[in-house]
């Protein structure tokens, strides 16, 4: 029984050492002005497989002070009346030790990645560098779909990538316990990416799932490609005449000179409508199939 008090004491003056570290470090960046980043950098151990070595053991508690040095950094160098100063030097180092300390750190991966990511510069402007933190996390932390998933937003979001960004939606789609709407999220953005194949083939699978809802979100996608495949074909087929035609434009008049037999309806058999400035062929408002999901170039 009196072997097991000294290991408490240890742990409780670690906490305090470690508490107090914290808070003194807090009042130095109030009290003294902010330091450049070279001089920074000689305040902390770079090196984490030194670092574990040094805490002796304490990894979490030494884990928790660089993740809030990381936070100091990020809002420090945010808040700097110098905007074009700011650098963000430290901060994937930070994160880079406070992780390898505790490689379960999920605040650490998923804010963090968030702090790199941001626009600079309101952040450090390196989506590379939060992608390759997540890619981390996914190494310490297997099946974790969360990390697949905050990948996927920074192609999208960060790097304007739709194609990249499905495929981590379907990766995270395929972890355990992964929420059953990553699958139709990521066949959304096969669209947008104008990957409509892939996209069909995503919706196909779904359309033999088990649940209903789910069967019927992918029957109204299958259409919905229908309809962007027959406005592509219209499009080509009607382009030529619309082009010596003036406007305004109208399917009336396009059946009056017999450039069409009848006004093309989409698969729900609610008629397409014609822009009558811009000859744009579109799903009618009052579609079953309205909305239609947004289309870009592929990247």
């Amino acid at each position: 029984m009196s072997a097991a008090v000294p290991g408490i004491g240890t742990v409780v003056a670690a906490a305090v050492c470690l508490a107090f570290a914290m808070t003194l470090q807090v009042v130095r960046d109030r009290t003294y002005p902010r330091q450049d980043a070279e001089t920074e950098q000689l305040l902390y151990v770079r090196s984490p497989e030194a670092l574990d070595r040094i805490v002796l053991g304490f990894d979490a508690l030494a884990a928790d002070v660089y993740w809030i040095r990381a936070i100091q950094h990020y809002g420090g160098e945010r808040l700097a009346p110098n905007s074009s100063g700011r650098k963000y030097e430290l901060l994937y180092p930070l994160l880079d030790i406070a992780t390898t300390l505790d490689p379960y750190f999920n605040i650490a991966y998923r804010f963090g990645a968030i702090f790199l990511s941001e626009d600079y510069p309101g952040g450090a402007g390196r989506p590379d560098r939060a992608i390759q933190l997540l890619r981390k996390g996914i190494a310490q932390n297997h099946g974790k779909w969360q990390y697949h998933h905050d990948i996927a937003f920074i192609y999208y979001w960060a790097m304007h990538n739709r194609a990249e960004a499905a495929t981590w939606f379907r990766r995270a789609a395929a972890q355990p316990d992964a929420p059953n709407w990553l699958l139709p999220l990521a066949a959304s953005m096969l669209v947008e990416a104008n990957d409509r194949a892939s996209s069909r083939y995503l919706w196909g699978q779904m359309a033999q799932s088990e649940q209903e809802w789910l069967r019927s979100r992918a029957a109204r996608a299958l259409l919905q490609l229908d309809a962007l495949d027959q406005i592509d074909a219209l499009t080509g087929a009607l382009k030529g005449r619309l082009q010596v035609m003036p406007a305004p434009y109208s399917w009336q008049r396009l059946l009056e000179a017999r450039v069409i037999r009848g006004i093309p309806a989409d698969p729900s058999s609610t008629p397409y409508e014609l822009d009558s400035v811009t000859g744009q062929i579109r799903v009618s408002s009052a579609s079953p199939l309205f909305p239609m999901p947004r289309t870009g170039s592929p990247r």
